[in-house]
């Protein structure tokens, strides 16, 4: 009777351990579900809690040693992580699942050549893991094969996958892609992609704008387009709605589509139901790039004729419905808050236009007249009040989604990716964006980091503009937009900041700021500053239009803009303006703007990095390289010290690699001034 006992008691203790491991996975799932971060971070807890009452019933618990090594490499602990693999495949050599794990810890241990072995391990045993198959894409992509880890993200989608990584994942390798020839694959790709929210479309606008060259084989000079063919195009009209296409062909055709829709209406005295989707998209897109697309003068005789109707229409009380056609055709050739007659649009709101105009009418005018409001409060206004309303700056870059990231905190980054100590980190760590170029990027640290405020900086007040409008929209509260005035009284005031990033530096025009002196007064000790070492915008055709800039004392007109990019488009063939038009920012004119106009000062980089380099105050942390990868930090450092006095051979100016550097506490530093900083 006791062997028996013993033996029921075996069995109810496994259905326990059973039981809770059960339980350990749903926490798990739940810990990397699209929640909160402190909801995360609980289920996270309450599966750490299972799997150890597991462990201490049962320490060779394959199962849970492995799922505890997850937990852990979710913490940033990879050390620990690989041991409790590794461990857990001892007492169980045949877990797919293990090796598996072990592919995302060399993924997270930047060695993805590694990652893709142990991926492939984790296939041979399992055949229709989705996890390891995803795996290997992600693996490949991060070794450079894009168009391989391509092909892996789309079978995981025909296998019916809906998980945002592949998605993200398809997105950034789309945009390294060369297309070469028309694909009807590739186009339901792109369609795909495009129809698909929360990605950030603006970043393959190349991909898409090369599936197009393609598909209407515009190298061809006898190529046709037909009208009617074009504006049933969905990929097409996708792409204007959502994209900026950086390819002078594809200008070209939306060029000669809104001349083909403008002479129709000018014959007709009406815009066709079948073309207003077309229509719409290509008033969007010439909102997008800022109005560069050249027109005609009777194209333009044509807008000012329709838009002098609008103004006849309003003030005899025109409905909406009979004035529909008419803007529509108007926006494809300028704002319609730059008209004479938009006041009067401020009578409707949005959402009293039809649900297809909404967009087009947001971007021509809403959005315009919320900025512009925003622009009141700031004293760098009244620089713009003596400019024509068409020559006002746009914001630049012209983004619209955010790139889609997992919600995480700085501190769990400083701590995992920098091996930094974060005790004494105040509970909400505030970062200073410097040349946040409209918001993007600091929109996602404010959006992904959940223990952060930022200060963004911009000398743009459209940027500034643009970016405050968008927070709101998008409901980022952690988040404010500031010129650079503002926040140079703010480190006056003996504000510090806990973490500082140098997006676009400050143009040569703005002499009374100057990073170095603000980097050394807004931080203090353990503070984190990271950094570029390139300076873009430094073409041959860039330095020519700057000196054809200076020798006739060119403005930054809306005029003078256009002129300079048909010249550049109609000799786009000669070596020297071929970098150029390969730039996305020469496809805006917000771009080109602050291109030629607004030169970035690499003196300002050059004096920065001659700070940074002292290592008494600041060790180099960490480097990686233009592909993302880590780089040994004191073959760097010594390249940073050498440029700093002066050694041209070893200039990292150019390379551009990202580097980190944290500030020395300065009581540690006394201590032990005897020993040479370690690095």
């Amino acid at each position: 009777m006791q062997a028996q006992h013993n033996i029921h008691a075996t069995d109810a203790q496994k259905a326990h351990i059973a039981r809770l491991l059960l339980q350990a996975n749903l926490a798990y799932a739940e810990s990397n579900s699209p929640t909160s971060l402190v909801q995360r971070l609980k289920a996270r807890q309450e599966c750490r809690d299972y799997l150890n009452e597991v462990l201490a019933q049962e320490p060779g618990n394959a199962g849970a040693l492995g799922l505890m090594g997850r937990v852990e490499m979710d913490e940033g602990a990879l050390d620990k992580a690989h041991t409790l693999f590794t461990d857990s495949l001892s007492h169980d050599p045949a877990q797919p699942q293990q090796f598996t794990n072990l592919g995302y810890w060399a993924i997270k241990s930047e060695r993805p050549a590694l990652a893709e072995q142990y991926f492939i391990q984790a296939l041979e045993m399992d055949r229709q893991s989705a996890a390891a198959f995803g795996g290997v894409a992600h693996a490949k992509r991060l070794q450079g094969q894009f168009d391989v880890a391509y092909l892996h993200y789309r079978k995981l989608l025909e296998m019916g996958l809906e998980w945002p990584s592949i998605y993200s994942g398809m997105l950034t390798c789309a945009e390294h892609l060369d297309v070469n020839r028309a694909d009807t694959k590739l186009a339901r790709d792109a369609i795909l992609l495009l129809r698909h929210d929360g990605l950030p479309h603006q970043e393959i606008g190349r991909f898409v704008g090369a599936i197009i060259r393609q598909q209407y084989d515009l190298e061809n000079p006898n190529a046709q387009v037909a009208l009617d063919a074009a504006s049933e195009d969905e990929l097409l009209i996708l792409a204007l709605e959502k994209t900026l296409m950086p390819d002078p062909a594809v200008e070209e055709l939306a060029t000669l589509l809104r001349r083909a829709i403008i002479a129709e209406v000018a014959q007709t005295v009406e815009l066709r139901d079948e073309l207003q989707p077309l229509a719409l998209a290509l008033a969007v897109y010439a909102d997008r790039t800022g109005y560069a697309l050249t027109a005609e003068d009777d194209e333009e005789r044509l807008a000012s004729a329709i838009n002098d109707s609008i103004c006849a229409q309003l003030a005899m009380g025109e409905q909406q419905d009979g004035m529909i056609g008419s803007l529509i055709i108007s926006a494809m050739y300028g704002a319609l808050f730059h008209q004479k007659y938009a006041v009067h649009l401020g009578r409707w709101n949005l959402v009293d236009w039809p649900v297809a105009m909404q967009g087009m009418m947001a971007a021509s005018y809403y959005n315009r007249a919320s900025e512009e409001a925003i622009k009141q409060n700031f004293d760098e206004k009244s620089a713009e009040l003596c400019l024509e309303k068409t020559d006002v700056p746009q914001a630049w870059p012209n983004w619209s989604k955010l790139a889609y990231r997992s919600e995480t905190s700085l501190k769990a980054i400083m701590a995992t990716e920098l091996g930094m100590s974060t005790e004494q980190l105040p509970e909400t760590i505030r970062i200073m964006v410097c040349g946040a170029q409209s918001g993007q990027r600091a929109m996602e640290l404010a959006h992904y980091l959940k223990d952060v405020e930022v200060i963004a900086v911009d000398e743009s007040l459209a940027n500034v503009a643009k970016a405050t409008r968008l927070a709101g929209e998008m409901g980022i509260s952690n988040i404010v937009f500031w010129p650079w005035s503002i926040a140079q009284q703010f480190v006056t005031d003996d504000h510090k900041v806990h973490w500082i990033e140098i997006g676009r530096l400050p143009s040569t025009s703005m002499t009374e700021v100057s990073l170095a002196a603000l980097v050394s007064s807004a931080t203090g000790n353990g503070a984190v500053v990271h950094m570029h070492t390139a300076v873009n915008e430094q073409t041959d055709g860039d330095k020519q239009i700057r000196r054809l800039i200076s020798q006739h004392d060119l403005k930054p007109t809306r005029t003078a803009l256009r002129q300079l990019r048909r010249m550049v488009l109609t000799n786009r063939q000669d070596p020297m303006w071929q970098s150029l038009v390969a730039e996305t920012d020469f496809y805006g004119l917000g771009g080109c703007r602050d291109r030629w106009f607004s030169e970035q000062d690499s003196r300002q980089l050059k004096e920065l990095m001659a700070l940074l380099s002292n290592e008494v105050d600041w060790k180099l942390v960490k480097a990686r390289d233009t592909d993302g990868h880590s780089l040994a930090t004191k073959p760097v450092q010594k390249q940073i010290q050498a440029e700093a006095l002066g050694s041209e051979v070893q200039s990292l100016m150019g390379q551009g690699l990202s580097v980190y550097f944290q500030r020395r506490d300065r009581k540690s530093t006394r201590l032990n001034s005897s020993h040479r900083p370690d690095l």
